[in-house]
């Protein structure tokens, strides 16, 4: 099996450079019926699709996030721009929390900031939230540096032909741990937040 780990690296790297988010400015000041939603976000988020045929979001699926509570209904059938924005939020947070979870996260939000014309509001929100990830790539590209370079050191006194591969496997289960560490802190932080169906 051949591996080519710093390849994979430099790939790796490359993709985190990349990184970047709709910004509240780019999201139509319109309402948009559910295809124009659809077709929305497939394009502004194609970049983080992992297969060609993966889809973003489809009706079915906001239109269960209507009925789980985790977006507001629609109004004459049209979306607006803070619709658009809790859907940003949605799609990230699914790939990691449950329904239950994300919207016990998202509805103090949407109680206190959907549709308000005041300064404080949820594109002001967004923009806040997403220029601070932003600014985390590069040093989230440096730990990415020094995993790689500790678990490249491990596995020396594997036999040759599989020592990539062991190497790879050492940094995905490191990955993997982090995720599933950060993934719990997560989930503590939101039980800390008082559920939304408990008055």
């Amino acid at each position: 099996m051949t591996i080519n780990t710093d390849d994979i690296l430099n790939s790796i790297l490359e993709s985190l450079s990349r990184i970047d988010y709709i910004h509240a400015s780019e999201i139509p000041n319109i309402d948009l019926y559910m295809d124009q939603v659809t077709t929305f976000m497939d394009t502004q988020l194609s970049s983080t699709r992992r297969y060609e045929e993966d889809k973003i979001l489809t009706k079915t699926m906001i239109n269960n996030y209507a009925k789980n509570n985790l977006l507001p209904p629609p109004v004459k059938k049209k979306y607006s721009k803070e619709h658009v924005l809790i859907l940003i939020f949605i799609y990230y947070f699914k790939n990691i929390l449950s329904i239950k979870d994300i919207e016990t996260l998202l509805h103090p939000l949407i109680e206190k900031y959907f549709h308000q014309e005041k300064e404080l509001n949820l594109a002001s929100i967004y923009e806040e939230i997403c220029s601070m990830e932003k600014s985390d790539v590069e040093p989230l590209k440096d730990e990415m540096k020094e995993l790689y370079a500790r678990t490249m050191e491990s596995f020396l006194d594997a036999p040759e032909e599989d020592r990539a591969y062991l190497q790879l496997f050492s940094l995905i289960c490191s990955l993997s741990f982090d995720v599933y560490v950060k993934k719990q802190m997560i989930e503590k932080l939101i039980d800390s937040i008082q559920d939304p169906t408990e008055k």
